[in-house]
């Protein structure tokens, strides 16, 4: 027996879904996906860490990120290697670690400096959730009939403890606000070829907003994807308390308050329905500080380093990028950006993320196509 086609430890548990060892998905679309994400915050916005790790089975790739913004600069590492079997049980690339600890319940994050440049973040935090998880509405996206994404979500919200350095600095983490995501599937890495389906299908425009926010109580989800017309094709907003059945917030609408001359969200209401009364609520969201998920953190459309792609065995990758400049990273524009925010809902405050993405036209927006952004203030 070759040594690929040997059992792997997995295989000794009864979680099998398809009859194939669990070293295989049961697809063979070289888009198959399967990774988290991590957010962690302060209540002032001084500090936003974003990290991740991803594995995708029929390219070989395991690899894993972590940014942290402090001030303008955003420090970045990333990681990539081949994918082996101990890699589903040893989450781990290079210097970047999630250890699960007790599944969807405690986690340990750590992150090593370069021995070189022990000025470089690093960082020890345990996660902690304080709401059981979430499952969000099931993901789908087509291309003309070809299915281009399809992936499962669960959210949950928790607090932080432990530590992180940057620049010979030590920070101490105490009761930071923690969110996190997990979802598998199919979704696009670069390198494929459009083809015929790309050219007769293009994408004429996309609106996203993604945010989970913790308050001291209870969880607040709210997810919606349109598209250039403003037809939703994902939708939805549940609050979560421990002990109580999870309230659906009805069909939020989101106002958005652009920074002139761009679509960076300064600030935005989204309208939610109480569905015992029907009593309209309003969760303020208040930009704390901004991340772009295509700056250091590998999404697209990056042009440095993207998920998925093969950069050989044991590649490690460490910089800081200024965001002083937005003219010095164009292509963030035309991604999606994470923003740490102070939310208010119903008398009480909570902190979270705001994750926005619009690039293309928007009718409800005023967006008319992809140079176009949010008038001058009169």
């Amino acid at each position: 027996m070759a040594e690929d086609d040997r059992p792997v430890a997995f295989d000794e548990y009864p979680i099998h879904q398809v009859p194939l060892s669990m070293k295989h998905v049961a697809t063979g679309d070289r888009n198959a996906y399967d990774r988290c994400i991590f957010h962690l915050l302060d209540s002032e916005g001084r500090f936003l860490l974003i990290l991740g790790l991803g594995v995708y089975p029929n390219l070989g790739v395991i690899d894993a990120y972590a940014t942290l913004r402090v001030g303008d600069t955003l420090h970045a590492v990333r990681a990539s290697d081949a994918l082996s079997d101990e890699s589903r049980t040893r989450m781990e690339v290079g210097p970047l670690r999630i250890l699960v600890e007790r599944p969807l319940k405690d986690f340990v994050l750590t992150g090593a400096a370069d021995p070189d440049d022990p000025g470089g973040l690093s960082y020890e935090i345990a996660w902690h959730a304080d709401f059981p998880a979430l499952w969000e509405p099931h993901h789908t996206q087509r291309r003309g009939a070809r299915l281009t994404l399809e992936g499962k979500r669960f959210v949950q919200a928790g607090r932080c403890d432990g530590w992180l350095r940057i620049g010979g600095r030590e920070v101490e983490i105490r009761g930071w606000t923690g969110t996190r995501d997990r979802s598998w599937g199919v979704r696009p890495v670069p390198g494929e070829e459009g083809g015929r389906l790309a050219e007769e299908h293009p994408t004429e425009g996309f609106h996203w907003i993604w945010a989970p926010v913790r308050f001291d109580d209870r969880f607040l989800m709210v997810v919606t994807q349109e598209d250039a017309d403003g037809h939703r094709t994902l939708n939805d907003a549940t609050l979560v308390r421990a002990g109580h059945r999870d309230r659906q917030l009805g069909w939020p609408r989101t106002d958005i308050t652009y920074r002139p001359g761009t679509r960076h969200p300064q600030s935005a209401v989204v309208r939610l329905t109480d569905p015992t009364d029907g009593k309209p609520l309003e969760l303020g969201v208040e930009i704390l500080a901004s991340s772009p998920l295509a700056v250091g953190a590998g999404y697209p459309p990056a042009d440095d380093w993207q998920h998925g792609t093969w950069r050989g065995r044991d590649w490690t990758d460490r910089r800081a990028y200024d965001l002083a400049d937005p003219a010095a990273h164009p292509l963030a524009a035309y991604g999606v950006l994470d923003h740490a925010a102070r939310f208010t809902l119903d008398g009480q405050v909570g902190h979270g993320i705001f994750e926005h993405g619009s690039f293309g036209r928007h009718d409800p927006s005023g967006f008319t196509g992809f140079d176009s952004v949010a008038p001058a203030r009169p």
